[in-house]
């Protein structure tokens, strides 16, 4: 009675391809490089060649601010950015006249510019490309008389390209919502596939935790893309395009998603001693796995702009399972199936969310609906940044991470410059500088991942160059793959850096051949230079005010703990009787999946830390599982009870929620953290059970998850006590 299932390789290898060049990645790509590279190639044609690589340069600069979001945030930061960028390279133009200017400008620069961070991501971004400015400047052989104008070309130069983006986004006002959008409800699919694996019964549970915890960063972080570029733009609920309709719909029913997901959580080693013997776990990783492929395929079809119909339907295979369910509690009595059926309930619903999507994109009835979601408050599930001058100067501390960060690359961006001018000196020495600052992250583990990959990446790209340069002596092949490797360079910066910088090195050597700086001396001057920076970077993010993760992870447990805690205090007025807002209880929702993101990526950062600073790491590897436990349990009970009528729960469910939420607010209190309040009637937990009707299957269920939910709670203080001995 086992149910098949058909896993066509080859298929969904072409998927896996042809969803890259429909990706957001691959668009990037093609915009940086275009953007880029179509200055040089318009001045080639009038012998302006010099003029042509400057403009590209200032453009270059220009492109490190384009990463996704919305288009009005782009705008804003790449004004800032292209005014930076003038003032940065007119004061290296005259600094680099005496050293000593020019190494007081690279100190001061490297570290007001790096503490940007303190303003996020985007102005990050502003500060490395005026960084990037500083180090081109540099390597620009110019006289006094020539820096205004060199200064003026790269400032064309970044306009151009703020000009060519903002207009290529005009023109396709909803392809990136959609690129992230697909790319996001992939997430899902690969997150499933891991939920999938726990009815596997050849799957280690431990291990199959670290993928979960691994792959929910993931998704996290795709979704809060997503919700920028909704939710911070005009492509939002004020259009009323069918477009931005589906948009939005698709996004909400996809977090939905991911809570269902979530919420087909339970104790998996218990249910596979249960029902060894049956086939239903089987039957329920198979068809959980071919939804996991219906939800790839609406990913592909939200990328690619398709308008496919659902060709698998699964109503054949959930009713099989239903009837294995029947015959396993037919044979271990009625009761010991609820657990299974709860599951079914869930995976019915989810594949329902999957039909759902499939319908905002083959009917017209996305209107209808996207009016009944009108009450949803959309501005307040996105954060907002606060660029007050005084969080600059607050951030001015020894405490401030940023600021240990900030110091640390100016301090280094000093060493780079002096090995550069006085140890290792050559025509293209500013490399060092660049490999320095592209390198060094806030935190240790991020820094050594980047400078890995950077260094191999630069080696192997080094060799392939000088392969290509070997054996292709035609340059119109040699300029068709420089364009090739510099698409391949920018569609993988951000989706895996090794390539990128794979493709990067024969890039580089490719065109300072057709600017007449050719040779192979040029190919081990690169690797060296990255060589010395890699390595001066390294020894800096361990021995210069290096940033730990057990330093600051309390702040994420903290986060986290009060994030449940409100959370499961949304479930406890719901059962208590009250009808809950749609909008708190989704912010309530999404607070807890964001904190557990940014507390699993801590702890992958963590264990990419010396063994020595990996302080109480078991222990902290305990909470994460347990926090996945814990936000999964109330999330199957949340995905039980919201959109139905407010039904008043028997006094003792409600007496366990009151006990669980006072454990958390208790370990919060312990890292400093804010309570979680839960305020109801005494009598709703006083009155006694007589008085109510005998429980039913439903009740039972609900009080052996809350009280599973209590017995987590107090795991997790005594965990929290743990991790803080």
């Amino acid at each position: 009675m086992a149910l098949s299932i058909s896993n066509p390789i080859n298929n969904s290898q072409q998927r896996e391809v042809k969803s890259f060049f429909y990706s957001q990645y691959f668009s990037d790509g093609l915009r940086y490089t275009a953007g880029i590279l179509f200055p040089s190639l318009l001045l080639l044609q009038f012998g302006l060649l010099d003029i042509g690589f400057t403009l590209s340069l200032g453009a270059l600069c220009m492109s490190v601010i384009d990463s996704p979001g919305p288009v009005v945030h782009k705008r804003n930061a790449m004004g800032l950015g292209n005014i930076c960028l003038f003032l940065v390279s007119l004061i290296t133009g005259f600094a680099r006249l005496n050293i000593i200017a020019l190494g007081v400008e690279i100190t001061l620069f490297s570290f007001i510019f790096s503490l940007l961070i303190v303003y996020g991501n985007r102005a990050a971004s502003v500060g490395t490309a005026a960084l990037l400015a500083m180090v081109f400047m540099m390597g620009k052989d110019t006289q006094p008389g020539e820096v205004l104008e060199v200064s003026l070309t790269l400032l064309v130069g970044g306009i151009w390209y703020t000009l060519f983006s903002l207009l290529f986004f005009r023109i396709r006002p909803y392809r990136a919502a959609q690129q992230t959008l697909g790319e996001s409800i992939g997430d899902i699919a690969r997150f499933l596939r891991i939920k999938a694996d726990f009815y596997d019964v050849n799957t280690d549970i431990d291990e199959n935790y670290r993928k979960l915890v691994a792959q929910q960063v993931h998704v996290s972080t795709h979704q809060d893309a997503v919700r920028e570029i909704l939710f911070k733009s005009r492509i939002t609920v004020k259009e009323s395009t069918n477009a931005s309709r589906i948009l939005v719909l698709t996004f909400v029913d996809l977090v939905d998603m991911f809570e269902q997901v979530m919420a087909t959580h339970y104790d998996y080693g218990h249910i596979r001693e249960s029902f060894k013997d049956s086939e239903v776990l089987p039957a329920i990783h198979k068809v959980i796995y071919k939804m996991a492929d219906e939800v790839d395929n609406v990913a592909f079809m939200v990328l690619s702009n398709l308008r496919n119909k659902r060709v698998l339907d699964l109503s054949k295979d959930l009713e099989k399972i239903k009837l294995m369910i029947d015959e396993a509690g037919n044979k271990a009595g009625s009761g010991s199936t609820l657990v299974l059926k709860k599951i079914l309930i869930n995976i019915r619903d989810l594949n329902q969310k999957i039909h759902n999507i499939y319908d905002y994109y083959n009917s017209s009835s996305s209107k209808l609906l996207f009016e009944k979601q009108g009450k949803i408050e959309y501005s307040k599930f996105v954060t907002h940044q606060d660029y007050a001058l005084h969080i600059f100067f607050d951030n001015l501390s020894m405490n401030s991470s940023a600021f240990k960060h900030a110091l640390r690359v100016s301090l280094v961006c000093f060493v780079g410059f002096v090995i550069a001018k006085f140890f290792a000196p050559s025509h293209h020495s500013y490399w060092i500088l660049l490999t320095i600052i592209v390198i060094l992250k806030p935190g240790f583990s991020l820094s050594k991942e980047r400078n890995y990959h950077r260094l191999i990446g630069t080696i192997v790209g080094g060799i392939i160059g000088v392969l290509i340069l070997a054996l292709v002596s035609n340059d119109n092949v040699l300029f068709g793959l420089m364009i090739v490797l510099m698409i391949g360079t920018y569609s993988f910066t951000r989706l895996n850096y090794i390539v990128s910088v794979i493709f990067m090195t024969p890039f580089v050597l490719i065109m300072l051949k057709f600017i007449g700086i050719g040779g192979y001396n040029i190919v081990q001057e690169r690797i060296l230079d990255t060589i010395i920076g890699s390595s001066v970077a390294f020894i800096a993010s361990y021995f210069v005010f290096p940033s730990w993760e057990f330093e600051q992870i309390k702040e994420n447990l903290r986060d986290v703990i009060n994030a449940n805690a409100n959370y499961l205090a949304k479930i406890g007025y719901s059962i208590a009787g009250n009808n809950i807002d749609v909008t708190e209880y989704k912010l309530a929702r999404k607070d807890v999946f964001v904190q557990s993101a940014n507390l699993s990526a801590a702890f992958q950062r963590m264990t990419s830390e010396p063994k020595s600073k990996q302080v109480k790491i078991k222990d902290v590897h305990k909470f994460v599982v347990l926090n996945h436990i814990l936000s999964s349990y109330i999330a199957t009970i949340a995905a039980s009870i919201m959109g139905k009528p407010a039904r008043r729960a028997r006094p003792d469910a409600i007496r366990s929620v009151k006990k669980s939420i006072a454990v958390l607010n208790d370990a919060s209190k312990k890292l400093f953290g804010p309570v979680a309040e839960f305020k109801i009637a005494k009598q709703l937990t006083e009155e006694p059970l007589a008085e109510h009707a005998p429980p039913s299957a439903d009740d039972n269920l609900l009080k052996e998850q809350l009280d599973f939910i209590n017995k987590i709670s107090n795991d997790v203080i005594k965990i929290t006590d743990s991790i803080l001995q």
